[in-house]
């Protein structure tokens, strides 16, 4: 039986015996007296407290107690002396357990709907999927339902659909809305051989998607299956919980018992009066606030991180970014693009893109893939070349225009002639760490091209931002020195470390966790295992899926940004777990002395039925202290600076 259903029963048993309570002063008595109060209480001791007595008695089956063997005590040595009490003519509280599992119950439907609005997250993410797509059967496009989209499908997304499925556009442009999935607010252009991901909205345009991730595959999917792990985590703290509940039950038990006999035979109080006290300590102290209290923020955190495209998949990365000292990045692809751009050209523009495209149209170098890519954005017209010859090491030749076309290195036009600016234009692009290519017409170097693997645009204000954390940076990279150097440059890291092999990665890791705890960043393969080294492995959303495997978050926008973004809303969660274990014992420390009856001779007292309300509203408390998590406001140390 459900919670919420649990809770009516033993509420609307419970209201007669309220009315009674109330209405008594007044000379009203329930019907039937007594036996009806046992009648009532008994359906309630049955229905409703019956689980918590189940899982109290599993629980000393196992040697252990937990929440539950508190609430179990309580109202059943309030419910039984009950008994006792009616057949030797003395005053009765069954109302004490009736109201005792009502209240507890009370506080648990909270709960519930408290870690229901907590994990909404996942569900919004299931709701997103799309439920039919347009697949291209039998040379023509039909409607068939999602499951039954199959990989290298063709599928066609017209304007305002969500599409369906991963994959690459083969043909079409439009402009899409990624942010349900990526938390990018802008709208995203795509054309052909751009990736688009499933369940995002198409805003303008009709394309034709190949799918190549269909079903559990997505990225949606893995989305929500991560988000869902990392809810059901538990952060080592967590385990510290668990191991002072296990104390704190048999302590109370004892403070109980302790409780009892001081009012009976010490202060010469009744049976009755001494025991109500002594099952207000047990009720008062039952840590239902303690157990939440770490479950429920991890639960919201790591929801509010999906939103934001951080995929946070366990409570252990949590608590161990609160103590990171030092970030240590992969260049290729983490912090730069990861492809060679064309950054600088030396001589007439339009000539030399004109010579050095339709040369480098043919080779598949990754350099002439990056010529062409800056000619084809300058609109640059390309020429036939003849007699194309690709020399290996040094560059490419052929005939154009009745004229010798070359593109390469020193090697190839060491014949050529340079003039004393080209040559003094050279030597700064060669310190600046660009790899540079010659263009040559007939016996004479008409320009030069300078390509690097750029830094993101984003990654210098990403750098700052961890900086102004007070976090070390550093650059681990398989890259030359010089290279090296001038990204770190570029971007503000302080540190560089290259010429390294990819199997050394991890070693160095390991050498800076000497000094404390270490978060590294990287998007490739080679990264896994320094990934996996770390204390918190942070992998780009880009990068491969051994690197987003390996990783402890997962930045799903590919956004070197959210890297401070993600730590800081691990520390706000972790921070938020250790504020709720903070007023959660606070609560029964506070709660205990007045429950048993220290303050008596004030007035002040606390009745069980008072204290399992205090109890629910403890419980209540925590968890709602928990979901303002989704209000906190996630600012990074540079723009608060």
């Amino acid at each position: 039986m459900s919670i919420t259903k649990r809770f009516w029963i033993s509420l609307i048993f419970s209201l007669p015996m309220l009315a009674n309570m109330v209405l008594m002063p007044f000379g009203w008595m329930i019907p039937g007296g007594d036996w009806m109060q046992l009648g009532l209480t008994t359906v309630v001791m049955l229905v409703a407290a019956g689980p918590f007595i189940q899982s109290a008695w599993a629980s000393f089956k196992k040697h252990h107690s937990n929440m539950d063997t508190l609430v179990a005590i309580g109202t059943a040595t309030a419910y039984f002396y009950s008994i006792y009490a009616m057949a030797t003519h003395q005053p009765v509280f069954f109302e004490s357990a009736a109201f005792v599992t009502t209240f507890v119950l009370l506080g648990q439907v909270f709960e519930e709907r408290m870690r229901n609005n907590a994990s909404s997250a996942v569900e919004k993410l299931v709701n997103l999927q799309a439920k039919e797509a347009e697949v291209l059967r039998d040379n023509r496009f039909v409607k068939v339902p999602l499951a039954e989209v199959a990989l290298n499908d063709i599928v066609r997304v017209k304007p305002g659909q969500k599409i369906p499925v991963d994959g690459v556009i083969i043909k079409g442009h439009s402009s899409i809305d990624e942010s349900m999935v990526t938390g990018e607010s802008m709208p995203v252009t795509k054309q052909v051989d751009d990736a688009v991901i499933g369940s995002t909205m198409n805003s303008t345009g009709t394309f034709l998607v190949k799918a190549n991730k269909v079903g559990d595959q997505t990225m949606l999917s893995q989305i929500v299956d991560l988000v869902k792990k990392a809810q059901n985590s538990h952060a080592p703290i967590q385990k510290l919980t668990d191991k002072v509940s296990d104390i704190f039950v048999p302590v109370v038990l004892i403070l109980a018992i302790l409780t009892f006999l001081t009012w009976y035979v010490f202060l010469d109080a009744s049976v009755a009066r001494a025991l109500i006290f002594a099952v207000s300590v047990v009720v008062i102290a039952c840590p239902c606030a303690l157990g939440l209290a770490t479950p429920t923020a991890l639960m919201v955190g790591t929801g509010r991180g999906a939103k934001m495209g951080i995929l946070i998949k366990n409570g252990e990365v949590l608590e161990a970014v609160n103590d990171v000292k030092t970030v240590i990045f992969d260049k290729t692809g983490t912090i730069t693009v990861g492809k060679p751009q064309v950054t600088d050209i030396i001589g007439d523009e339009a000539q030399v893109l004109k010579v050095a495209a339709s040369l480098e149209e043919s080779s598949e170098h990754p350099l002439a893939t990056a010529i062409l890519a800056r000619a084809k954005a300058g609109n640059v017209p390309l020429v036939e070349v003849t007699d194309f010859k690709a020399i290996e090491g040094k560059g490419v030749a052929a005939q154009l225009a009745g004229q010798k076309g070359v593109v390469g290195n020193h090697k190839l036009l060491a014949t050529f002639k340079i003039n004393d600016q080209l040559a003094q234009q050279e030597t700064r692009l060669q310190n600046e760490a660009k790899t540079v290519v010659f263009v040559g017409l007939d016996d004479r170097i008409i320009g030069l091209i300078a390509i690097q693997d750029v830094a993101k645009k984003t990654s210098a204000t990403a750098i700052a931002d961890l900086r102004a954390r007070g976090l070390k940076t550093v650059m681990l990279t398989g890259d030359n020195q010089r290279v090296a150097e001038a990204v770190a440059k570029q971007v503000g890291i302080d540190e560089v470390i290259a010429d390294v092999l990819p199997g050394d990665k991890a070693a160095h890791v390991a050498a800076f966790q000497k000094t404390g705890k270490v978060a590294f960043v990287g998007d490739g393969i080679n990264d896994a295992p320094a990934l996996t080294t770390a204390d918190v492995g942070i992998a780009m959303g880009s990068g491969t899926d051994i690197a987003i495997d390996a990783g402890g978050i997962v930045l799903v926008k590919n956004d070197l940004r959210d890297v401070d973004k993600a730590l800081a809303l691990s520390k706000k969660t972790f921070n938020r777990i250790k504020l709720n274990l903070f007023w959660a014992f606070i609560y029964n420390v506070l709660g205990i002395p007045v429950a048993a009856g220290i303050f008596f001779a004030l007035g002040v007292t606390l009745s069980p039925e008072l204290a399992g309300l205090a109890m629910a509203i403890s419980s209540l408390s925590v968890v709602t202290s928990s979901v303002l998590l989704n209000k906190a406001r996630i600012t990074t140390k540079a723009q608060v600076a």
